[in-house]
């Protein structure tokens, strides 16, 4: 194995199973989007994404998330995915266009918010953990005239427990919806 290959996923993901079906139902991707993958981490939600769309941009700031995400695409046999190791907000002044974002990570949440803005990004989904960060994304998504909605979802899943069946919850989880 080379050595810059990672043999475990980057912290902080993945994105649990039922977020995700919520998160891809609220983005109404198209064949024809292009799809950014903002703080993309394990790149769970790229890999996702990339059959429904035409291109994926995968980014994250850490190296070793991107080294993740492109190993594990590799691996799937995605082709349509580019991963590129960037700050959110310096990437996104390098585009000209997007169709579609899904946010994961909250550093320079406002600038990010504010670029996919003037990219008229038409459906963005951002997800978040921390009533802080749910209230930055609100804010600065209705001040760009985006907001849509926020959901939060509190998901619990079973377990056995003596002869019986118990919930666990799983953290709750912000979904924040916008877009043109």
């Amino acid at each position: 194995m080379n050595i810059d290959t990672p043999t475990k996923p980057p912290s902080g993901g993945p994105t649990k199973d039922e977020i995700l079906a919520i998160s891809l139902f609220k983005l109404n991707l198209s064949p024809c989007d292009i799809f950014a993958d903002l703080g993309c981490g394990t790149g769970r939600i790229s890999r996702e994404v990339a059959p429904l769309v035409k291109q994926v941009l995968a980014v994250d700031k850490r190296a070793e998330a991107c080294k993740w995400t492109e190993k594990e695409a590799h691996a799937s046999g995605i082709s349509n995915m580019s991963v590129f190791n960037d700050d959110n907000r310096t990437f996104l002044s390098t585009i000209d266009h997007l169709d579609s974002a899904f946010v994961g990570g909250s550093q320079g949440l406002e600038e990010v918010i504010d670029a996919l803005a003037k990219l008229k990004v038409r459906s963005l989904v951002i997800n978040a953990v921390m009533l802080e960060t749910a209230n930055t994304a609100v804010s600065y998504l209705k001040k760009h005239g985006m907001f849509r909605e926020i959901i939060m979802a509190q998901i619990s899943r079973s377990y056995s427990i003596g002869s019986g069946i118990m919930f666990k919850p799983i953290d709750p989880v912000f979904i924040i919806c916008g877009g043109f």
